[in-house]
């Protein structure tokens, strides 16, 4: 049977949400699988062995940018050893406290956003990702600020920083937050994938070999 996605590709990235989600579970609680990037490891899983182009379209609005970012950051502080972005994402992989095995689980975001994208290659982008994704982070958003608490700080719901914000109060924040994303992180990704992708609606996108 003949597949826009390899196998080859399947496997491997399958084998490796199998090692990370029962140790994050046990090192960092179930409360971290509220984190961006981990949802869409997740979906990404779905997505590849469903080639399903909604969810993979969905995962790269909501965090295309924000992988970018981390990368970023992560290369600039690895080589430098200063933080592009000032808000200590990448600190933790520099944690001498913290087994070098564990850290190397976090460079998932370095090789899930290009997978993303391989996908939006062989399936095209689906453009009901924003809304789809928006109402995503509506849900996702609160419950990090109620599940995860200001020292976890999940997606930012606390501060955008290591340490929570104190210039208005909390809920008021998390609404401000629950704007922007959508409208300076997900929408100009959206305009993006747009024109860079196929239109997945169209029924040629979903062949391949």
């Amino acid at each position: 049977m003949n597949t826009a996605i390899s196998v080859w590709l399947k496997i491997p990235y399958t084998l490796f949400v199998c090692i990370l989600v029962p140790v994050y579970w046990v090192k960092n609680g179930p409360a971290n699988f509220l984190w961006g990037s981990d949802i869409a490891l997740l979906v990404v899983l779905f997505a590849l062995w469903f080639e399903n182009s909604l969810a993979a379209s969905m995962m790269a609005v909501g965090v295309m940018l924000t992988e970018l970012a981390w990368n970023v950051d992560y290369v600039v502080r690895l080589i430098f050893g200063v933080d592009a972005i000032p808000i200590g994402g990448t600190r933790y992989m520099f944690d001498v406290d913290t087994e070098i095995w564990l850290r190397g689980l976090s460079l998932f975001h370095v090789f899930m956003p290009v997978v993303v994208l391989w996908i939006l290659y062989r399936l095209g982008y689906d453009k009901r990702a924003l809304r789809w994704e928006t109402l995503l982070a509506w849900l996702v958003l609160p419950l990090s600020y109620v599940i995860g608490g200001p020292d976890k700080n999940i997606n930012f719901v606390w501060g955008f920083g290591i340490e929570p914000q104190s210039w208005m109060p909390g809920p008021a924040y998390l609404a401000l937050l629950m704007v922007l994303f959508p409208l300076l992180v997900f929408l100009p990704t959206h305009l993006a994938l747009s024109r860079l992708f196929p239109d997945a609606s169209r029924p040629c996108v979903t062949s391949g070999t």
